[in-house]
């Protein structure tokens, strides 16, 4: 099995240890450890930035030596394992402040006059791992899974980022059980670095 550099980006923004995205997040890393992969971990909960508020802001540099390090730890990585909690259908508010902070142009992209942007982060591969309280059949089904595939569309593919798979995860918090069985699963997907 070939090494690869992985970086776990724990998109969970309530700091309790008892979430259950933390607890993927950890067995992923682990499971990474454990295959003999390089692996490096971002808790969103854990770091403090600022918003985004102005098309100028997010044109420039970032000066945030937080975002800095997230950027440069990203571009460190082959592949990209993102955990994040469905909240209202969507990606919690901490993690689009977050992607809106990193993803940014002369980063993540550069624009190209007349041209499509360049997509700057070709070469990398990315997993999302979403998990939620209504089933993830009826997700897919009724909502059409639309908060992944607008992650993939609008931001992963975007900036080059791809392959890409998912792994959707319902009824969290009724399917106890289960729980183990999603640990395990998750530490095989991070001990094979995918």
């Amino acid at each position: 099995m070939t090494r690869k550099r992985l970086v776990v980006i724990d998109g969970h923004p309530d700091p309790d240890a008892g979430r259950f995205i933390h607890a993927l997040a950890n067995s992923y890393a682990d499971g990474a450890t454990a295959g003999g992969h390089e692996v490096r971990l971002i808790r969103l909960a854990a770091l403090d930035f600022p918003l985004v508020t102005s098309r100028q802001e997010w044109e420039g540099e970032t000066g945030n030596p937080v975002i800095r390090e997230a950027q440069e730890t990203i571009a460190w990585a082959q592949h990209l394992t993102i955990l994040y909690p469905l909240w209202l259908g969507d990606v919690p508010a901490l993690l689009k402040a977050f992607l809106e902070q990193v993803m940014r142009p002369g980063f993540a992209f550069a624009y190209r006059e007349g041209k499509l942007p360049e997509k700057k982060l070709k070469g990398h591969t990315a997993r999302l791992v979403v998990t939620m309280g209504m089933p993830a059949f009826f997700y897919r089904a009724f909502y059409g899974a639309h908060s992944v595939k607008s992650f993939e569309r609008n931001i992963l593919r975007f900036v080059g980022i791809q392959p890409f798979e998912h792994l959707l995860l319902g009824n969290v918090e009724a399917d106890a059980d289960k729980r183990d069985s999603w640990l395990e699963e998750i530490f095989e997907l991070g001990k094979r670095g995918i």
